[in-house]
């Protein structure tokens, strides 16, 4: 299939990286592990056994009402907590035939919804925010933006961090999250050779 570019001739690619059919169960479940794997998973209480106290039985058995032990069970107010959180890991095996698939997947998908824009080359003389956003107007592109280059210039970078919804990635910092949130994606003709190389 070919890809139209901006101001240039269209650009040929392969099917199975920008042609496949949507499937959205792959999809969603790549985009949730890549996710959960960015939790922290850190969160940790202390149970009836980690409370500091004393074990010792505050009242009789008989004769007070409720029966209870000591002070830390977790009715009293200082006790511990019943199903106290402990660190864990949110982590998701995805295995790499699946996570490449997925963002084939999506990026046919923005081809064929007119949200991928590619472009000859991407990039601003001077690091000013002003020049950004008069090059990403002229483009009318969407609220959310993703700009994907083959090698990122530090221009670039600066150009763009003071504009709300817009990112820059290179190749190598392409995820599908990133993707799948972008309204629009404008992407240059050498980072799709980059991305079919990896994908293909």
């Amino acid at each position: 299939m070919e890809l139209s570019v901006i101001n240039g001739k269209a650009l040929s690619v392969n099917d199975a990286v920008f042609g496949r059919e949507f499937n959205q169960d792959l999809v969603h479940q790549v985009v949730v592990a890549y996710r959960n794997a960015g939790r922290a998973g850190t969160k940790a209480q202390l149970s009836r056994s980690d409370v500091s106290g004393t074990t010792k039985k505050f009242k009789k058995q008989k004769g007070g009402g409720a029966r209870h032990g000591d002070y830390r069970a977790p009715i009293f107010v200082g006790g511990g907590v019943t199903f106290a959180a402990r660190p864990r890991s949110f982590a998701q095996k995805v295995n790499k035939k699946m996570y490449r698939g997925a963002m084939a997947v999506i990026l046919s998908e923005l081809a064929r919804q007119g949200r991928l824009m590619v472009v000859e080359g991407f990039d601003v003389d001077a690091p000013k925010t002003k020049g950004l956003v008069a090059k990403l107007a002229e483009m009318k592109v969407g609220a959310r933006t993703l700009i994907v280059s083959e090698q990122a210039s530090e221009n670039l970078y600066l150009a763009a961090r003071n504009i709300p919804y817009v990112e820059v990635r290179d190749v190598q910092g392409l995820d599908p999250v990133s993707l799948v949130g972008a309204d629009s994606v404008v992407i240059t003709t050498e980072a799709v050779k980059l991305i079919e190389e990896w994908l293909a």
